[in-house]
C-alpha cells in the first residue's frame, strides 16, 4: 500500500489558516511576528496563533511555525523568549534553519518537533543524518534536488525520519533561498525575513564606460527580468513524488490570498486522494487538476529541478507577468435572514454572476441578488475592500465557501 503523504499548506493569517483547513490541508505552516522569513506577510499575533492552533487541532490538522531566520547575536535572547511563549500554545513543529536557534528550541520546548528549513541547504543524506542525530524529526529538501537524489537520500536515512519537499509555488533565484540581493540593494536582509524581492524587478544593462546610458535587453514586450523564476507545479507528478519517498508535500505561499490557498489545497487534496484510491482515476481527472491549478494567479509553470537541471526549453527564468483568471471576492461567513456575511476583498454588484468554490471540488455559478450593508441598507454594489456586507447568493452558499469572479 502506498504511503499517504502529508499536504502542507501555507497560511498568512487566521482567515487563511481556516481556509486551508476547510479545503483539505493535513497541516498548515504559519509565521509569528518575529524570527520567520516573511516579515512582510501579515503573520500571526500570539492570540491569533493560539486560536489557529485550537481550530486546526479541532479538525485534526497539524500546525508548524516558522522560525527560520539566520540569527545574529542580538536575536538569540528574543528567540529564547519566543519559544517559551510557543511552548504554551502547543504547535506541532518548529521550522528552523539556524543551529543556534535549533539548540534553543531543543532546550526550551523539547516537546515540539524540530524540522530543518530548506534555508539550511539540505542537499545530501549525510546532512539529513546529521540533523537526525541532533534530534530533528524532519528535514526540508533543498529545491535544487532531483527526485533521483531524494530517492537516494530516502535509502540512506532512518525510515522514521521525514522528508518534506516543496511541490508548488514561487521559486527563488538563489541557492535554497539564501539571497543577498535585497540586502545589497536596499539594506533589508532576506535571511532575516525582510526580502524586497529584487529578483522580480525590471533590469537594463549599463556599459562600464557609458554610465547613465541604460540599454534595454528585451525578453518580451514588457522588458527584461533576468532573475525572475517561473512557478513550480508538480500536480502532474504525484506518483513520482510519492515513489521518491517524500513524506510531506509543501506548498509555497505564505503571502498568498485565501482564494489561492483554497484553490491549491483543494486541487492537490483531490489529486493525492484520487491517486491513492486508483491511479486510473488520477489520470482521468488530470484535465480538472490542470484547469483548477491554472485558475489561480501564477507565473508560467515549471517542474524545477525535480527531473534534472532545466534545459533551454524548460528554463526557469522568464518574464514577471502573472497569469490571472479569477478575482478573489471574499469568504462566506455566517448567514442572517438568508444573507451571507462577507468581508469583501474586491468589488462586485447586484445582478453580477460570480462563482462559489466548495471544498468538495464543486464550483457553483450564482447571481448576486441582494447586497445589504451593516446598517441594513440595500446597496447596488459592494465597492470597497474590507467592507462587511450581507449578500443573497440564491441559497447555494455555506459558511467558509470562497467567492470569486472569472475574468474575461
Amino acid at each position: 500500500m502506498k504511503k499517504r503523504p502529508e499536504l502542507l499548506i501555507p497560511a498568512s493569517s487566521l482567515e487563511v489558516l481556516k481556509t486551508a483547513v476547510n479545503f483539505g490541508a493535513d497541516a498548515v505552516y504559519i509565521g509569528g511576528e518575529a524570527f520567520g522569513l516573511r516579515a512582510k506577510a501579515k503573520n500571526f499575533s500570539m492570540e491569533d496563533m493560539a486560536e489557529g492552533i485550537r481550530f486546526a487541532h479541532a479538525h485534526g490538522v497539524r500546525v508548524h511555525v516558522t522560525a527560520n531566520i539566520l540569527a545574529h547575536n542580538d536575536d538569540l535572547a528574543g528567540v529564547r523568549d519566543y519559544f517559551a511563549e510557543l511552548r504554551k500554545l502547543g504547535p506541532d513543529a518548529l521550522i528552523i534553519a539556524d543551529p543556534a536557534v535549533f539548540e534553543i528550541a531543543k532546550e526550551v520546548c523539547p516537546q515540539i518537533e524540530r524540522h530543518i528549513s530548506t534555508q539550511a541547504n539540505n542537499t545530501n543524506y549525510g546532512t539529513y543524518n546529521f540533523w537526525w542525530k541532533l534530534g530533528a524529526k524532519r528535514v526540508v529538501s533543498a529545491r535544487e534536488l532531483s527526485l533521483a537524489e531524494i530517492r537516494q537520500i530516502r535509502r540512506h536515512i532512518p525510515e522514521e525520519m521525514e522528508i518534506e519537499s516543496f511541490i508548488h509555488g514561487a521559486m527563488c533565484i538563489s541557492y535554497s533561498g539564501r539571497c543577498l540581493l535585497s540586502n545589497y540593494f536596499t539594506g533589508r536582509d532576506a535571511n532575516q525575513g525582510a526580502c524586497t524581492h529584487p529578483c522580480r524587478w525590471k533590469y537594463a544593462v549599463v556599459e562600464e564606460t557609458r554610465p547613465g546610458e541604460y540599454m534595454p535587453v528585451y525578453e518580451n514586450e514588457r522588458g527584461t527580468f533576468i532573475f525572475n523564476s517561473k512557478d513550480l507545479c508538480m500536480i502532474g507528478h504525484i506518483p513520482e513524488l510519492i515513489d521518491a519517498g517524500i513524506d510531506s508535500f509543501k506548498i509555497e505561499g505564505r503571502m498568498k490570498t485565501a482564494l489561492y490557498v483554497a484553490t491549491v489545497a483543494r486541487t492537490y487534496r483531490k489529486a493525492i486522494d484520487d491517486y491513492l484510491t486508483d491511479p486510473a482515476l488520477y489520470e482521468a481527472n488530470m484535465p480538472w487538476y490542470l484547469e483548477q491549478i491554472g485558475s489561480c494567479t501564477h507565473r508560467q509553470f515549471t517542474t524545477g529541478f525535480y527531473f534534472g537541471k532545466p534545459d533551454e526549453q524548460a528554463q526557469i527564468y522568464d518574464n514577471s507577468t502573472y497569469e490571472k483568471e479569477y478575482t478573489y471576492l471574499g469568504i462566506a461567513g455566517a448567514s442572517r435572514d438568508g444573507l451571507f456575511c462577507i468581508e469583501q476583498r474586491n468589488k462586485f454588484s447586484v445582478g453580477e454572476q460570480i462563482e462559489i468554490m466548495k471544498p468538495d471540488g464543486r464550483d457553483l455559478p450564482v447571481t448576486v441578488r441582494r447586497i445589504v450593508n451593516e446598517d441594513g441598507q440595500e446597496q447596488e454594489s459592494a465597492p470597497h475592500a474590507k467592507q462587511i456586507v450581507y449578500v443573497d447568493l440564491e441559497g447555494k452558499a455555506d459558511p467558509c465557501d470562497i467567492l470569486r469572479r472569472k475574468e474575461e
